[in-house]
């Protein structure tokens, strides 16, 4: 059996071994951290985007909400027009306000990407004049910069004809 003395002898010293830090490294003795050339970055561009749409898909399971990817290189967000805006309103919704926070969040975590589809629709369809979908729009990009996203990264607003609010991010390569 072993002793109680001895069981607290090697607590203590396996206690000390946790608590001592390690010695400072001399100037230029560690290698510089291995860089990623633009192959590999090439390579971790379509994980980085199935990640982020994954991660923007797990946000809004069970929702009308609905997340994809277009041509490897971008995800897309459609929100049904009903959760977005009252009719003849521009005022944007709780249910798209959080939306929009999420991708503005995504977008902060995808340093390289833009977004260029910003579109809303209108109230009528094929007969309108589109001033209140790009209204609309206009009020989605206004959303996005409140919440992060430089106007530089974002598209112009634009009117759509689906029921729905379109956004795409397109992730670029560095």
């Amino acid at each position: 059996m072993v002793s109680t003395s001895a069981l607290l002898l090697v607590l203590a010293l396996l206690g000390g071994c946790a608590s001592v830090a390690p010695p400072a490294a001399p100037a230029g003795q560690y290698p510089v951290p291995i860089q990623q050339g633009p192959a590999d970055q090439r390579a971790a561009l379509p994980a980085a985007l199935a990640v982020e749409r994954q991660w923007l898909q797990s946000w809004f399971d069970g929702t009308p909400v609905a997340i994809g990817t277009r041509g490897g290189r971008s995800i897309t967000v459609d929100v049904p027009k009903e959760n977005c805006f009252d009719p003849g309103r521009t005022r944007i919704k709780p249910a798209l306000a959080v939306v929009l926070d999420k991708v503005a969040q995504s977008m902060r975590r995808l340093p390289h990407s833009a977004m260029p589809l910003i579109a809303a629709p209108d109230d009528t369809t094929g007969t309108g004049t589109g001033k209140l979908g790009f209204q609309r729009a206009s009020q989605i990009q206004q959303h996005l910069r409140s919440a992060g996203v430089p106007a530089s990264r974002l598209g112009r607003p634009s009117v759509t004809t689906a029921a729905a609010v379109q956004l795409r991010i397109d992730v670029e390569e560095p």
